[in-house]
């Protein structure tokens, strides 16, 4: 940015926003969305120009260096039009509105979004990047900002107009949904979609590019445990291995990056997200579950050990993404030489590193080198070269660990450090079953850090949940996702630790959630509360896209909640949203996978096991352990003690009262489908009941 730019910041200099504060020196007189902007495009009678987008996305840089930062176009914008800058992550209320806008004007979405609208918030013309000036058959910003502005001074009676069509056309699509019934078919044909859109060579499904989206693989392992169809796992193993394997996985810092360019999960987009790390996890952690291989734990840990080191802030709570560029390239901090690799070390260790991680003098990005196993890996090259494959490891570990140390030392990708609810929900959620099923109490810790955060942090007076904090600002009103990926965290956190503390904190979420977001007439909730600002739609969505939809989530969350309490007024509502929704994922059951896994829930068996017995007890102990390290997702597991936490439990869960250990015995009472078997008072007999 040149210094010129920075003599005089605009209205976003005000604000805690990452992405905002990186405008806040452009020569485009800014305004962040508020009312003051749209009363002075009033005042002014000037459209209004809304760009949409997220700190580290890499075309929102692209466009930002070639037009917001060029005064020519800064110019025609402040001249002709209010420019508003909106952070999609701080208000995903008004992207997923005008995101909804952009697709059904042109048949695709993306960030930087790019808006021209009324005062009055109504859309006239929609697309997402657009190049300074036209070139590859794409429009030119200049061109579109001067025509728009010829045509708002000549008529711009047909724009509003234009606006108000659009508006009346787009609103239902936003905030109705298809009901229906739901029976195992729709379960089987999601099944048969994810079969036909397999990619048998590199995992994952469809063509480049290829997202990581973990709930279709949370679906498919439960696909397998309920129907014993092997194929389900073994397309979640290729991809979860092919993943792993890629240039989609850093290898030297670990993480994943948000997703492949290629269909060989080689070339990412180096961005690193919050979401997809947390969810990833999960999907490792699970398939460690059904399969006992070290490969997948192994993968967990290390996402972990990269969320740990470089993704949590000094109170506890999780920052939400690291950018693709540094330097104004992609990927630049990321990528080799060979030349690089052998002078940090050594001649014969620098070979070594080269030959197994694909680092060539061609290179398989831009002429360097992205880290990767996708043509060998440590155990084919102990083969072939006759060595010990454990001391091959620790050796190819050590120079990892020399290369993480001097790849240190170079320029970091920029890092948002803003903390958002729904994505701690997300990572808190995947660090305690990262505790219970890896047996490290670290991450426990970890997850009740954040989760106590933004307790404590990232509530209103009132108990009103909020969204973002940063800087010890705590903003804007939560949204569906807040409230319910910090429930399924919560709930993930008191079934790891079996403090009732979480189970409350996951009940009074939901009754919140409830009460803001709830469609008493037709089922489900909508995006934004009841006490929200009013937008032009209020959207309802269950559409699973990079991250599982709040509606999906919440319809989970909705179901172990009612089994673990006896509530049956949450099972009438989950009830109902799957019903509500069911004639959308009949029509496309493959973009509602993590929705899936509700209906899983509703239409299976479940099983609630109470344990009763004092955590000073090694039985108790073993019969916990022996719970959480199976993979039974239609298990709910309470624990009954004497002690403080006596009350508060029989509160939640009254029915726990006559639940007792016999003869002073742990034990364990089972109750399946709705029926109780005998209680069993050894760990050796619980693990029988279990399998």
């Amino acid at each position: 940015m040149s210094t010129e730019h920075k003599i005089r910041s605009n209205q976003l200099i005000h604000e805690k926003s990452p992405y905002l504060l990186q405008h806040a020196y452009n020569p485009v007189d800014w305004y962040p969305w508020s009312e003051k902007a749209f009363e002075k495009a009033e005042s002014k009678d000037k459209p209004i120009f809304l760009s949409i987008g997220y700190s580290t996305c890499h075309w929102c840089h692209v466009m930002e260096r070639e037009s917001f930062e060029d005064a020519d176009v800064a110019k025609i914008l402040n001249d002709n039009f209010i420019s508003i800058k909106v952070d999609r992550e701080e208000r995903p209320d008004i992207d997923q509105v005008y995101m909804t806008v952009c697709q059904a004007l042109t048949g695709h979405g993306g960030w930087p979004l790019s808006i021209f609208m009324t005062p009055d918030k109504n859309p006239f013309f929609a697309g997402t990047y657009f190049p300074r000036d036209a070139k590859w058959g794409h429009a030119g910003l200049q061109d579109i900002l001067s025509k728009i502005s010829e045509k708002w001074n000549e008529d711009r009676n047909k724009l509003y107009q234009a606006g108000e069509n659009i508006v009346e056309q787009i609103s239902p699509h936003l905030s109705t949904n298809t009901s229906g019934e739901v029976s195992e078919n729709i379960l089987l044909d999601a099944y048969k979609d994810f079969q036909e859109s397999f990619d048998p060579h590199y995992g994952g499904f469809g063509g480049a590019p290829k997202f990581p989206a973990p709930h279709n693989l949370f679906f498919l392992l439960r696909h397998y445990k309920h129907t014993s169809e092997k194929n389900a796992l073994h397309m979640v193993e290729k991809t979860l291995q092919s993943m792993h394997r890629g240039g989609i996985f850093d290898h030297i810092g670990f993480g994943f990056s948000r997703y492949s360019t290629d269909e060989k999960w080689l070339v990412p987009h180096f961005e690193k997200m919050l979401y997809d790390n947390a969810l990833l996890s999960i999907a490792y952690l699970e398939c460690y579950q059904v399969t006992g291989k070290d490969v997948y734990a192994l993968a967990a840990r290390e996402i972990f050990t990269y969320v740990l080191r470089d993704m949590t802030s000094h109170g506890g709570a999780f920052y939400s993404a690291e950018d693709a560029d540094s330097e104004g390239e992609e990927g630049k901090f990321y990528v080799w030489t060979p030349e690089e690799i052998i002078e940090i070390l050594g001649q014969e260790k620098g070979d070594m590193f080269c030959q197994i991680y694909d680092i060539t003098g061609e290179g398989n990005f831009e002429g360097k080198n992205i880290p990767n196993l996708i043509k060998t890996t440590p155990e084919e090259k102990a083969k072939e070269w006759n060595v010990n494959e454990n001391e091959l490891r620790g050796s190819i570990e050590e120079c990892r660990i020399k290369l993480f140390k001097e790849r240190e030392k170079r320029e970091y990708p920029y890092k948002d450090d803003k903390i958002l609810t729904a994505w701690n929900g997300l990572m808190i959620a995947s660090l305690a079953r990262g505790a219970s099923i890896l047996e490290e109490d670290r991450y426990a810790n970890a997850a009740f850090g954040a989760a106590d955060f933004i307790w404590k942090n990232m509530r209103k007076n009132d108990g009103r949940l909020l969204a973002r904090y940063r800087e010890g600002e705590a903003a804007f009103n939560a949204y569906l996702e807040d409230y319910a990926f910090l429930t399924w965290g919560m709930l993930e956190l008191y079934e790891t630790t079996l403090e009732p503390v979480h189970l409350s904190r996951a009940v009074t979420l939901t009754e919140q959630m409830i009460d803001l977001f709830y469609d008493r007439e037709n089922g489900g909730f909508f995006l934004y509360g009841k006490d929200a600002e009013k937008l032009f739609a209020r959207p309802k969505e269950a559409f699973d896209g990079a991250f599982p939809s709040g509606n999906s989530v919440a319809a989970l969350n909705l179901l172990r909640i009612a089994r673990l309490t006896g509530d049956s007024h949450l099972d009438d509502i989950a009830e109902q949203q799957i019903k509500a929704f069911a004639g959308n994922i009949k029509d496309n059951p493959r973009a509602y996978s993590y929705f899936l896994t509700a209906i899983q829930f509703a239409l299976y068996p479940s099983r609630e096991i109470v344990i009763a017995g004092s955590t000073q007890d090694n039985q108790v102990n073993k019969m916990i352990s022996s719970v959480h390290r199976q993979f039974t997702p239609n298990t709910l597991l309470i624990l009954h003690q004497e002690g403080k936490n006596k009350d508060k439990i029989e509160k939640l869960i009254p029915f726990v009262k006559e639940q007792k250990p016999v003869d002073g015995k742990a034990t364990a009472y089972i109750c399946q489908n709705f029926t109780c078997h005998a209680p069993v008072t050894e760990a050796g007999a619980l693990e029988k009941e279990l399998q």
